[in-house]
């Protein structure tokens, strides 16, 4: 109970936060460009408390703050008195126009370049792509990958972190043909082009992991394999398998790392496996037991594998000579802070554009739920995680408002772009009705996503 109490305050803490963000950005540019606010909300339903400024507006702080909107003077929504027109959002110049509607999520961005700036202040550490491990029958192995190689380039884009690796890959998320890989060995300058043939890939699969499905890893210690969570009634549940408990080996082998053990387990269909854990009761007290659990079939990508229905989580240590660290000061980490705000904007960008194009599994959209679950985790797992997350939904939040569609940001953007163009503004009865396709849209794809979340084990 106090997981999911502290899960709900920390969604509310994020959420609000970002729509706050959000509705100021509109608020303080319609002032600046002479438009009347008169209600700014955080947050729906009832409201909590209220005041008034000075201007007139209304501020209000309602019982859900998941929302928030700010209205202003506008004709098209109400009467307008003949003296306050020069103050009505509709009488504004396009120009004005444009910038109180963009305002709000470029508010979004700059919250999140705030964040990352905040936390590159700290330094960033990096891990040199060297090849620690290649799975025995991966994709990698019957491409020619090996342990000490060094990735340097892939698909024509240099790459000098695991991070910038799992980025260039996701790329090829949903299609055919020949991924390019350039590889040197160690202490070697010449470059070796390795080719791994894809067809449709990962286009099925839910929360895809491109580098773990090529069966690579960079070299490192795994220190512990802990279960994270349990599913009801699946296979780990029915075992005596427990939150909290650390794999020690599967069949009296030693774990050795994640990627291993999860395709052990998928290989390991029907079969009946000797788990070593250990496990610490409420006293404190440690000790080793062994659990037999056979894995349940599932089918993925066609294939038959097994699954144990556990979260894992995982932690260990890399080689001092392959972390790469940068110091930034508080000028040198602004030009990086938004860079990284902009790598993050092409990352959902394309994600975007994959679903839309079928690229990437409609199952791969998330609702509220997951979102607060993230949120919970997050904060949990201490709060440099928890800001990092708030910076990354920033950015979301900013980029789905941009989208060209009616009742959203971007749909007004639009709107305003055709009048730019033709020289008037179009037709409030052809605006009104691309906002109830809009919104349609809008809550169809909400529950759609809120299905896929109530379809996901937590």
């Amino acid at each position: 109970m106090l997981d999911i109490a502290l899960t709900i305050f920390y969604t509310f803490i994020a959420l609000g936060t970002l729509v706050t963000v959000h509705e100021f950005g509109h608020f303080w540019v319609a002032r600046r460009c002479g438009v009347r606010v008169e209600q700014f909300s955080i947050g729906f339903g009832k409201s909590l408390f209220t005041w008034h400024d000075k201007h007139g507006t209304e501020f209000i702080f309602a019982i859900l703050p998941l929302g928030g909107y700010v209205r202003m003077l506008d004709e098209r929504v109400g009467d307008v008195s003949p003296e306050d027109l020069p103050f009505a959002f509709n009488r504004k110049t396009p120009l004005q126009r444009l910038a109180i509607i963009s305002a709000g999520p470029i508010a979004n961005f700059l919250l999140a370049g705030v964040i990352f700036w905040f936390i590159f202040l700290g330094g960033e550490r990096g891990l040199s792509p060297v090849i620690g491990d290649v799975l025995p029958t991966s994709i990698a192995e019957q491409s020619g990958f090996e342990t000490g190689m060094e990735i340097v380039d892939i698909g024509g884009n240099q790459v000098d972190s695991w991070a910038a690796v799992s980025r260039e890959l996701f790329d090829f998320i949903g299609t055919s043909g020949e991924i390019p890989f350039l590889v040197t060995y160690p202490d070697s300058a010449i470059r070796y082009e390795l080719l791994v043939s894809v067809d449709d890939w990962l286009a099925d699969e839910e929360a895809p992991m491109p580098r773990i499905t090529l069966g690579l890893s960079p070299p490192f210690v795994l220190e512990s394999l802990l279960v994270s969570a349990v599913v009801e009634s699946a296979a780990a549940d029915r075992a005596g398998l427990r939150a909290g408990d650390q794999i020690l080996a599967v069949n009296d082998l030693p774990v050795v790392s994640i990627s291993a053990f999860i395709q052990q387990i998928s290989e390991s269909s029907g079969q009946r496996l000797k788990l070593g854990v250990q496990r610490v009761d409420d006293d404190g007290a440690s000790a080793n037991v062994d659990i037999y659990a056979t894995p349940e079939s599932a089918v993925r990508e066609g294939k038959t594998v097994g699954q144990l229905g556990v979260q894992l989580s995982s932690s260990v240590t890399y080689p001092d000579s392959l972390i790469t660290e940068i110091e930034y000061g508080l000028l040198s980490a602004i030009p990086r802070a938004f860079e990284e705000v902009v790598v993050n904007c092409i990352m959902v960008v394309k994600s975007v554009g994959k679903l839309v194009t079928g690229n990437l599994s409609p199952k791969n959209l998330s609702g509220p739920i997951t979102i607060a679950k993230v949120a919970g985790d997050t904060a949990r797992s201490g709060w440099d995680n928890f800001i990092r997350f708030v910076a990354i939904l920033s950015i979301m939040l900013g980029v789905m408002n941009l989208m060209p569609i009616p009742v959203l940001d971007g749909g007004h953007i639009v709107f305003i772009l055709i009048e730019v163009v033709k020289g008037s503004p179009v037709s409030e009865q052809i605006q009104l009705v691309g906002y109830k396709a809009g919104f349609a849209m809008l809550i169809s794809l909400m529950v759609f996503a809120t299905f896929n979340d109530l379809m996901r084990p937590f």
